[in-house]
């Protein structure tokens, strides 16, 4: 019998959910301009998979269809549910999907609003409400009571995880690096958990989520966020993160191909505020890969690396610098659904289970 595991980002997919940002976020400052991000991405999520839509109420659904139907979206490539929600970071929020064979199971891990810093109590109901709505058939949901975010750990899909010290620390002071690597080993299904000790991003309230820093590729490949300036405060943290980078090995005990991403020139709010511009923040989906784009020479070059390192899937950029004045970007903002996860045809629509 197959055992579960965390499939790769690259494998397979039944579709990309995503939540719908509103007046009653904390978008509502820059709301137009960050609807305009996710239209792009919808549109560019459409011609390769399926836009699996949360959206807050009735009315803003009806909104978004004519957003994206004037954009030229293909609707029937579209699918709704409504629920309610603190915030639009699905990534962390939503479910993180184990396959075995055929069989599909739907972790609920406790999302604390990266470790209290913001209000979560609906956000951690989100995997509930998508369950109870019907979206995933009668595949189970497991809720586990440990606080982990799905942006905080990556996975090869053969066993191994890369996450970060600094993160799940924070999250679990009062445990060991051991004790951590064997809580995520058991509920992913790993055989190898990666921590790493550097690596970090001003302007990233995660504290250090490995999806901004270094991302797994297919052929034992990491792609990693880099900074060549040597000016900027992040110039030695990164490229020590890249040395040890250096000396993690496959399980096979060979070293990784490490593919460095450009770096983007310093962005900033208009409080001042640096913000996190991290290419590292992509997103892997049938037949293509989508990476974030800031308005910043860097943008192509980072969009020919994550190209690269994915042969055979076309690279698109999604205009991202609406996404970084909250704090994430592309990645964070998405959760792909592993093949065989959904149990509906295209272009029916559901209401959430219950709850406020």
């Amino acid at each position: 019998m197959a055992h579960w595991r965390l499939p790769a980002e690259w494998e397979p997919q039944d579709g990309v959910l995503l939540a719908w940002p509103h007046e009653g976020t904390d978008w509502a400052p820059g709301l137009a301009a960050v609807e305009d991000t996710y239209v792009h991405l919808v549109h560019a999520l459409a011609h390769f998979t399926r836009a699996l839509i949360v959206a807050a109420d009735a009315s803003l659904e009806s909104r978004v269809r004519g957003r994206l139907d004037a954009a030229g979206v293909r609707l029937d490539r579209v699918r709704f549910l409504r629920a309610t929600y603190d915030d639009t970071w699905l990534r962390d929020s939503g479910p993180i999907t184990l396959v075995a064979g055929a069989r599909r199971r739907l972790l609920d891990f406790r999302f604390t609003g990266w470790g209290g810093k913001f209000e979560a109590k609906r956000d951690d109901r989100m995997v509930e409400r998508l369950c109870a709505g019907g979206w995933f058939g009668r595949h189970p949901r497991r809720r586990v009571d440990w606080a982990l975010e799905g942006g905080a750990i990556d996975s090869d899909g053969a066993g191994t995880i890369l996450t970060t010290w600094q993160c799940l620390h924070q999250r679990h002071p009062h445990l060991t690096r051991e004790e951590i690597g064997d809580i995520l080993a058991l509920h992913l299904g790993a055989d190898r958990v990666l921590i790493l000790d550097r690596g970090w991003l001003q302007g990233d309230d995660t504290d250090a989520h490995i999806d901004t820093l270094a991302r797994f590729a297919p052929g034992d490949r990491i792609v990693w966020q880099d900074c060549d300036l040597a000016s900027d405060l992040h110039h030695a943290e990164l490229r020590a993160m890249g040395a040890e980078l250096a000396t993690l090995r496959t399980a096979d005990e060979r070293p990784y191909t490490l593919d460095a991403l450009p770096w983007a020139q310093p962005i900033h709010a208009a409080d001042g505020r640096r913000l996190a511009a991290s290419y590292a923040n992509f997103l892997v989906v049938d037949g293509a890969v989508l990476v974030p784009a800031y308005g910043d020479p860097a943008d192509r070059r980072a969009l020919a690396v994550v190209g690269a390192a994915f042969p055979g899937r076309r690279a698109l950029a999604v205009p991202c610098r609406p996404l970084i004045e909250q704090n994430g970007s592309l990645h964070c903002i998405t959760m792909q659904l592993p093949r065989g996860v959904l149990n509906e045809p295209e272009g029916s629509a559901r209401r959430a289970g219950p709850g406020p």
